[in-house]
């Protein structure tokens, strides 16, 4: 698993005060990114104000990195707070993924899908 303390520094696709951005080391879409604290802090809920302030800035920059390779036709914004919520690595980071048409057959329901059976309403 990604250790975010190590993590080479040329890796490193954008880096403010707050944030660093770098590209997902296992993408499940072309242009996956992860917007990383440079404080470890163990999820969204442990972040300070002043990180939560700061967070849309880097959110909206990793977009901008993204489309400047791809054209991607939505997004999804994903952060796993807690072991049941299926997180594996104990320092925030936000998953960017790029949607793209066809890339399932019905994405109806989105994040949702998380619980099996529970995507489609």
């Amino acid at each position: 698993m990604e250790n975010f303390l190590s993590i080479d520094q040329d890796r490193i696709l954008f880096k403010n005060e707050f944030f660093f951005v770098i590209k997902d080391a296992f993408p499940v879409s072309p242009g996956h990114l992860l917007v990383i604290s440079n404080t470890v802090r163990r999820d969204y809920f442990d972040l300070t104000q002043e990180e939560r302030a700061h967070l849309d800035e880097a959110i909206h920059l990793a977009k901008t990195i993204v489309e400047a390779e791809f054209q991607p036709d939505g997004y999804n914004l994903g952060m796993n707070c807690g072991t049941a919520a299926g997180q594996t690595v104990p320092h925030f980071h936000l998953h960017l993924i790029p949607r793209y048409h066809g890339d399932t057959s019905n994405p109806r329901g989105g994040v949702r899908g998380v619980i099996p059976g529970k995507q489609s309403y």
